[in-house]
């Protein structure tokens, strides 16, 4: 379904001269890229006392972090926040998917 687009790079050309050796940008990297879960599916995993979550917020110089479950994000506002949900691969299979892209990569 996903197919990663190097842009002018190989495969061997990455991984011999950019992989774990410099950063990279791949702008594009999915063409007409639509993401696999929305804002509410996300929130909803970080609701699971099983999955691991975490915000991490900042407010001024001071920043925060938090560990889940979370039950609520009213009081987060729309700025300054992040949800972090691991392995959202084990838990969504469209997710999983965009991994595909990437088993090239040792």
């Amino acid at each position: 379904m996903y197919q990663l687009n190097l842009v002018e790079l190989s495969v061997s050309d990455f991984l011999n001269n950019y992989w774990q050796k410099v950063p990279l940008l791949i702008k594009n990297g999915f063409k007409n890229f639509a993401d696999p879960l929305s804002a509410d599916e996300l929130a909803g995993l970080a609701q699971d006392e099983e999955i691991e979550s975490r915000i991490v917020s900042c407010e001024g110089q001071q920043w925060d972090m938090q560990t889940g479950p979370f039950d609520d994000f009213s009081q987060l506002g729309e700025k300054n926040w992040t949800l972090l949900v691991q392995a959202v691969d084990h838990w969504h299979p469209m997710a999983a998917r965009l991994i595909d892209p990437f088993r090239f990569i040792p």
